[in-house]
Order: C-alpha cells, then structure tokens, then sequence
C-alpha cells in the first residue's frame, strides 16, 4: 500500500473545513462590512475578518466531520469525506480542528476585536454542542435551531467594522436563520433516503412530501417579509428592495412550485427539490451583494 502523496494529504485536511460551507458564510459576512461602514471598508480588517471566518468555520466543520464520521460512512452523499475514507485520522482530524479553532479566536480577537472573536467562539460551540451533539440526531427541529450557528457571520462582519451590535445585522441574522430551513430541507427531500437510513429525523424524514413543501413556503415567505424589514431598518436606497423584491418573488415562485409537484405525488427526485435548493443559494448571495452595493451607491 502506497502512502498518500502531500498534495493528497492536503487536498483530505481542506476537504475536512468543508469549503463549499466556508463560501456561503463570507458572502454573508463581507457584504455586511459594507453596510456598516457605509462604503468600503478598510482592507485590513476585511482581510483579518475573513482569515478569520475561514479558521473558524473550517475549525466547527473539521469537528462536525469527526463527530459525524459514523453517518457520514453510511451516507451516500458524504461517505467520499476525508473521515470515511480514512484519509485522516480521528485524533488527526480533532487535533487539527481544535488548532484552527484556537488560532481563529486569537487571530479574531488581536488583529479585529474581542467582540467578533467572542461571536464567532460562540457560533462554533452552538455548531459543535448544540446542533451536532444535541440536535442533529434527536428533534426535526434540528436544522431551524442548531441554524443559529450560521447566522453568526452577519453579526461578526457587523461588529468587525463597528465593534458593537446594532439592529441591521440582527436583521440579516434573521434572514439568514428563516433561509436555512428552506435551503436544508430541499436538499433533505433529495437525499431522504440518506438521512432515513440513520435514523437521523430530518423534516423529510419524518413528514410527507406535501408537509414538507408547506414548511418550506412558509419559511420562504417569513424571509422575504424579514428581507424587506431591512429597508427601513438600515435606511438603505433603491438597490437592496429592489433586488429583495425581485429574488424574494422568484424565490416564493421555486416553493410553490415545490408545493405544487408534491401535491402530485411525486417524490424523491420527481419532486426536483434541488432547483430550490440552487436557487437558494444564488438567492443568497446576490441578496448580501445586494446590501453590499447599496451605500457605495445611496
């Protein structure tokens, strides 16, 4: 048995911080800098900021991979993580995401501030204690509450600028937390199988198809509504309701006609759950690019 080539070895601890995951938390993280700072902010701390996003997040997803590496080998859409491959070790891996996690709060808290330090600690703890150790497994709830977690980076790309919290970022905390239900359920109808098989009671799982969909309108609908509060809210200009307006329509569009297939009794893959769960993220991004562009413009 050949040993693993370094590039092999380094392509298996990046694939560990889930790097798909790290994009959508900076997108919902660097946007909000610009609205704080009423323009564009300083590139120093957009830089420390992101480093130390990216250590932080790469840290609760090294841990979440440990943690989960039973179901992720029985799992068909994860059993290729770097875990069940035994690319990386346990202790390896738990070493390594323990690593990034201190060097995170340091480099947060020396070279940002302490507050956006304390808030991304306490958005990996909610990801590691709350979501995978006591949520996942145990209530349908899991993914609307151990959510939160994701939702931090609004707050922490806030108070990088300001040093402080305020009622803008606790808005688009909001839609990031009414977002994550939507998004994850739709990837939960394509992969039913997946969770059903180890017991893990994702919505899904446990509800109808029909259920499902409505959960996932209703949840769309309260994020439009919460999307648009950010208007008066932030004092924005034209740009930002503009284009929650018009993402909010087309999005409400993909739930109902999710809505609509389930109602024929279609399941599985008929359902086509990811076109909402692609469009989520494309609804995502340009929303925050949105909110981004708008004071450089207002």
């Amino acid at each position: 048995m050949t040993s693993p080539s370094v590039r092999d070895v380094i392509k298996a601890y990046v694939g560990l911080t889930k790097p798909r995951i790290i994009e959508l938390l900076l997108i919902t993280t660097v946007p909000v800098m610009f609205l704080a700072a009423g323009g564009v902010p300083g590139l120093g701390v957009v830089a420390a900021t992101l480093v130390g996003g990216i250590l932080a997040a790469g840290s609760a997803n090294t841990i979440n991979c440990v943690l989960d590496r039973d179901i992720d080998e029985q799992m068909r859409r994860t059993r290729r993580r770097p875990l069940p491959r035994h690319a990386v070790s346990p202790r390896s891996a738990t070493i390594f995401g323990v690593a990034l996690g201190i060097l995170a709060t340091l480099e947060l808290g020396l070279l940002v501030n302490w507050l956006s330090s304390i808030l991304a600690l306490a958005a990996n703890a909610f990801y590691v204690f709350g979501y995978t150790m006591i949520l996942k497994r145990r209530t349908v709830q899991n993914i609307v509450w151990g959510g939160i977690a994701g939702c931090f980076p609004t707050l922490i790309g806030w108070t990088s600028v300001t040093n402080e919290l305020a009622w803008t970022p606790l808005v688009l905390f909001g839609v990031v937390f009414f977002w994550t239900p939507p998004h994850t359920w739709a990837l939960a109808m394509r992969y039913r199988e997946d969770y059903a098989s180890v017991d893990v009671p994702m919505l899904p799982v446990v509800a109808t198809p029909v259920a499902t969909a409505r959960q996932i309108l209703a949840y769309s609908i309260v994020m439009v509504i919460t999307s648009l509060v950010l208007w008066p809210v932030a004092d924005t200009g034209f740009v930002y309701p503009l284009a929650a307006v018009i993402l909010g329509v087309v999005f409400l569009r993909e739930a109902f006609a999710l809505l609509a297939r389930a109602h024929t009794g279609a399941e599985g893959a008929a359902l086509r759950p990811m076109r909402l769960f692609h469009f989520s993220n494309i609804y995502l991004a340009l929303l925050f690019i949105a909110a981004a562009i708008d004071p450089l413009l207002h």
